[in-house]
């Protein structure tokens, strides 16, 4: 199978295409998205894909859509031979990879909840001792469990880097009542999440959500719990004190750390053997969240 980076659909133009996914409008109220097999990693998007990996991801999200009943999402139709025409007629292209959603006004910040110490969230507290204005106890170790999960939102960069703020400045910029809605929801879409994974031999160690208005209501939108947008580690594997196994691109990140490339020029193309393995992680969270 070779990967899917640049999807066509005949006669129809993308309204944006972003690092995986590519929007098309369908009417004033509904829009189209498509998950590609890019595969992208410090902001950068590299010239070759893993092959499969919009379908994984598409349908690790449509799972949890299904299973968060608590809150509204933008999900219309999953299936693609379903969707209006001219979208249903190349369900041989969508089908699998595609979700016909509800347009809703993008609310500009990564809603991230995190219930361990890793990542950027580690880089702020080796420095400040806290992650995004939140103090934490000292002496925590990379991949330490927080007593309780804690919400630290990002400005949302369709191009270059996102820079971690505190929940006061999201409140600035969008109201410090809705603001202080997504934060407690993100907590609970995450807590739930863990909950499920933890018997599955699954720890949720960190997901960043992504929210929307829609007739003045918050929904969830774009993708849930994937692992392009969450750090799942293998339970059985999870040792505190360094980078733990991981079922998701932390793998293609913690490979690129032993390279030369400099994270901000144009990145070469993945090993083959890489782009194996990063599929086979994929398949596996699938396969156990299924």
């Amino acid at each position: 199978m070779n990967a899917m980076t640049d999807i066509k659909i005949p006669g129809i133009e993308k309204k944006y295409s972003g690092k995986v996914r590519d929007i098309y409008d369908v009417d004033e109220k509904h829009m189209v998205i498509v998950s590609s097999d890019r595969i992208s990693a410090f902001d950068y998007v590299f010239p070759n894909g893993i092959p499969g990996k919009g379908i994984i991801l598409n349908s690790i999200s449509n799972i949890w859509f299904s299973k968060i009943d608590f809150v509204e999402n933008h999900i219309v139709e999953t299936s693609a031979s379903n969707f209006p025409k001219p979208f249903g007629d190349y369900a041989e292209i969508l089908e699998g990879r595609s979700v016909l959603v509800k347009k809703a006004k993008r609310v500009d910040f990564e809603c991230i909840a995190r219930g361990y110490i890793i990542g950027t969230g580690w880089k702020d507290y080796q420095a400040t001792g806290a992650v995004c204005g939140i103090p934490l106890p000292k002496g925590l170790r990379m991949a330490d469990k927080l007593e309780k999960p804690i919400f630290t939102p990002s400005t949302k960069a369709d191009a270059g880097h996102d820079e971690n703020v505190t929940i006061e400045v999201m409140g600035k910029s969008i109201g410090t009542e809705l603001a202080a809605q997504i934060s407690e929801l993100t907590v609970k879409i995450y807590t739930f999440a863990r909950d499920i994974a933890d018997p599955l031999g699954i720890i949720l160690a960190d997901t960043k959500f992504e929210f929307g208005i829609v007739d003045n209501k918050l929904i969830l939108i774009d993708e849930v719990l994937t692992p392009d947008s969450s750090r799942f580690w293998d339970k059985s594997k999870y040792v505190p004190g360094s980078s733990p196994v991981s079922f998701d691109k932390q793998f293609i990140r913690d490979y690129l750390d032993t390279t030369p490339w400099d994270k901000n020029s144009k990145p070469k193309p993945l090993p083959d053997d890489i782009v194996a393995k990063t599929k086979e992680k994929y398949e596996e969270i699938l396969a156990r969240l299924s």
